[in-house]
């Protein structure tokens, strides 16, 4: 039922459907619209990643409906509720430890130890997350490396049919994305500009508020360091058998004889669900001081999932 549908009662709820189900549904928000899906299902939000082209697995901001859910999923200290009081629902977004080690998020977390939540102002968006019960992952609903959009007809220029659905809920006012900020240092950081401005933010906390310059390789403040899962013992990509200690992760029939396979039918999207899910299993495995993974085709989200494997084995 792919194409754009008018944001009235029955297709929300149409669309919470779709979400629980484990499909892709555009909606808008006062940002931008958003391509969403359940943020406890990987293999929807593996989805997400390959309509988009995304390159890498990014973190995912999760959209919730009410303020008070921020500590259900992170662990919010007194200026992440305090901002929440103030700014949500809102054009903010909070990066916070997460609350638990649910390896259901390790892919929209792209593996790390925090979440990246916002509540949006906008009744569609709401109505939307209230129904499918569920966190709703969504970046933004474009192309990768395309401008974002502001309406449900820019959405299907630029994904067509890829959402199973895009909801219409008119032109977005703000049309600027979230501002992100990290909380999870001592000193608040801007990870990126939004619609709420730096002294938006120092005005309610009382204290400076830092911006990361956007290079990971060379931070000067707290939070712009390029984090990614690791895993403790040693990874070896692009194997084709086990050394003496390693625990094999296959990928395809090929390697059906593996320990552990990403996806024994070759499917990426299936790969890319799996994917820091078994790498933690695997690193707390001490039965293996070693792990190794096999090939994985370098296309589709096979880009994604390599350049992901590649940071974890260095």
């Amino acid at each position: 039922m792919s194409g754009i549908f008018y944001a009235d009662e029955a297709n929300i709820k149409r669309a919470a459907m779709i979400i629980k189900a484990g499909g892709l549904v555009a909606f808008p928000t006062e940002t931008v619209y958003g391509l969403g899906a359940d943020a406890f299902n990987a293999r929807a939000v593996a989805a997400i990643f390959e309509a988009k082209g995304r390159p890498t697995f990014n973190p995912l901001i999760s959209h919730i409906a009410e303020p008070e859910q921020l500590s259900e999923y992170a662990v919010a200290d007194e200026r992440a509720l305090f901002l929440a009081k103030k700014f949500w629902p809102g054009p903010l977004t909070f990066v916070l430890p997460r609350k638990d080690e649910n390896p259901a998020l390790d892919l929209v977390c792209a593996g790390l130890k925090t979440m990246t939540l916002r509540c949006p102002n906008h009744p569609v968006a709401l109505e939307l997350i209230r129904r499918a019960g569920v966190p709703i992952a969504a970046p933004s609903a474009n192309r990768s490396q395309t401008l974002s959009p502001t309406t449900a007809a820019a959405v299907f220029d630029s994904l067509g049919d890829a959402p199973d659905m895009i909801l219409d809920g008119g032109a977005c006012q703000v049309g600027v994305e979230s501002t992100i900020v990290d909380l999870t240092t001592s000193q608040a950081v801007i990870l990126r500009a939004g619609g709420i401005t730096k002294e938006d933010l120092e005005e309610t906390l009382g204290e400076t508020v830092l911006i990361s310059d956007g290079n990971p390789n060379k931070p000067t403040s707290p939070g712009q360091l390029l984090k990614h899962y690791a895993p403790s013992k040693k990874l070896r990509i692009n194997a084709t058998s086990a050394l003496t200690g390693e625990l094999f992760i296959g990928f395809g029939a090929d390697y059906s004889w593996a320990p552990m396979n990403l996806s024994l039918t070759g499917d990426l999207r299936e790969a890319a669900a799996h994917l820091f899910q078994y790498l933690r299993e695997a690193d707390a495995n001490d039965a293996y001081t070693g792990l190794a993974m096999a090939p994985i085709p370098n296309c589709g989200l096979g880009l994604a999932i390599n350049d992901r494997i590649r940071r974890a084995s260095r």
